[in-house]
């Protein structure tokens, strides 16, 4: 009876936490096929199984982290009731049992940023709303009164609900996650989102709606004391009063994706010595390129100048190892990217040889799978160089902290309408503001404003960047 392990699921990953089981004991599984979702801090990834056979085992629940190389599933062999599909693949006469998947779709975010005056939301601007399969919830039932009301009783928990036989309509599991560290029943929780599926807002709503009354109790002491007090102290000079503490709403734990970023950005913090430059554009031809370019995004002409200004200043597409700066042959793009699990930056590889649409096909590729949750590992990792578009989020400028172990970040903020001087005339201009963070060990101010001139060059007049397409 083989044992499938956990396998190692990205550079540098030591641990998964088990998301949502794919299978159950006794059901027949095909070689490769996805048997459970794990949660790394980089990826919500499907796990395929390597055997054929019948499972006899689970190895962690739902929620539990495991580490890499801890076994995930006992596989036992295929006995006469499966002996038609196993081994054979897919094309088989009888189809293959497998539990209904969880996250069949895209998670729909609870904010959605609208479209600012530059038109393009970019890969940061979060998903599209998606329409979920509805799911039957059932309320919760009333708890039991005691019958005999002389004796004291301790008051019962409310029950859980009837059980429907199908899964809450739950995509996120940062969702799951929530309701599991509050200790709530999915199935209890009315979910506002398309089709009924639970939503954040729904966990937090259900949170709130607990703590009203321990509030009101509180309150309630809270008076009582008063009251007494100032009996106590009538006649006698004003007690100071008490000192007013915030309570904690919720706690959010800094693992998984969250703890990831936030380690990396303390990390850039603590080593990086970075400066800011910036300078204002006008975005007018950019956009009018932008609208000759259907399926090319801002973001995508972004990187393709940025690409081109790495080629003239290589020094910014370096890091530092020790007392070195090591210069980069390739250019591995990354971009930074909102998702329902928080920001990522999905990292297009040589991009250095691509051609401004496919540069930007990549770019919208990427986007996509790590919105829906299912981009690889691999695919947010080995950056040497992030751009960023924050004006979708309707801001002008940023400082942003760069991608350690990278040497700079570029970032354009929002473009509006401005006053702007055009042979010697005053005009309204598309204008935008460019922002570069860099690493100020691998370069001085020169080398830093000669590439940001450069790019804001190409904004001002995109035509001698896109030669190629």
């Amino acid at each position: 009876m083989p044992d499938f392990r956990l396998p190692d699921l990205g550079e540098g990953l030591t641990e998964g936490e088990i998301v949502t089981w794919l299978v159950e004991v006794g059901d027949a599984v095909t070689i490769d096929q996805p048997v459970v979702e794990v949660e790394t801090a980089k990826a919500v990834v499907e796990v395929p199984c390597p055997y054929a056979g019948v499972i006899t085992a689970r190895h962690g629940e739902e929620g539990e982290k495991l580490a890499v190389g801890s076994v995930l599933l006992s596989v036992g062999e295929v006995s006469s009731e499966y002996s038609g599909n196993v081994l054979i693949g897919y094309g088989t006469s009888e189809p293959t049992r497998r539990r209904p998947r969880r996250r069949s779709t895209p998670a729909t975010p609870e904010t959605v940023v609208p479209p600012r005056d530059n038109g393009d939301r970019g890969p940061e601007a979060g998903p599209t709303p998606t329409r979920a399969a509805p799911t039957a919830t059932t309320a919760p039932t009333t708890p039991a009164t005691p019958t005999t009301p002389a004796a004291p009783t301790t008051p019962t928990a409310p029950a859980e609900p009837a059980s429907t036989g199908l899964a809450p309509a739950v995509i996120s599991p940062i969702v799951r996650q929530l309701a599991r560290e509050h200790g709530l029943s999915l199935n209890a929780i009315r979910g506002t989102g398309p089709g009924g599926v639970i939503r954040r807002v729904d966990v937090e709503r259900e949170l709130a709606a607990a703590a009203t009354p321990a509030a009101a109790g509180s309150a309630s002491a809270a008076t009582a004391g008063s009251a007494t007090a100032g009996s106590a102290t009538a006649g006698s000079a004003a007690a100071p009063a008490a000192t007013s503490t915030a309570t904690v709403a919720r706690r959010i734990p800094l693992r998984g994706l969250r703890g990831a970023v936030a380690e990396k950005l303390a990390t850039s913090r603590r080593e990086i010595p970075e400066a800011t430059v910036w300078v204002d554009v006008d975005a007018t031809g950019l956009l009018d390129a932008r609208a000759a370019l259907p399926g090319v995004s801002l973001l995508a002409l972004l990187a393709r100048f940025t690409v081109l200004g790495l080629r003239k200043f290589p020094e910014l597409n370096s890091r530092v190892e020790h007392d070195e700066v090591a210069v980069l042959d390739e250019i591995h793009l990354g971009f930074a990217a909102q998702t329902d699990r928080g920001l990522v930056v999905p990292v297009v590889k040589d991009a250095h040889t691509l051609t401004t649409s496919t540069l930007a096909h990549r770019i919208t590729e990427l986007a996509t799978q790590a919105r829906e949750g299912r981009i690889p590992p691999t695919a947010l990792t080995g950056g040497t160089f992030t751009v960023n578009n924050y004006g979708v989020f309707g801001v002008d400028g940023s400082a942003a902290i760069i991608n350690h172990p990278e040497a700079a970040i570029l970032g354009i903020g929002r473009i509006i309408d401005r006053p702007w001087a055009v042979d010697g005339q005053l005009a309204v201009r598309k204008v935008a503001q460019l922002t570069l963070a860099f690493d100020h060990r691998v370069c001085d101010g020169g080398t830093a404003g000669g590439f940001l001139r450069f790019v804001a060059d190409c904004v001002e007049n995109p035509i001698t960047a896109l030669a190629d397409l």
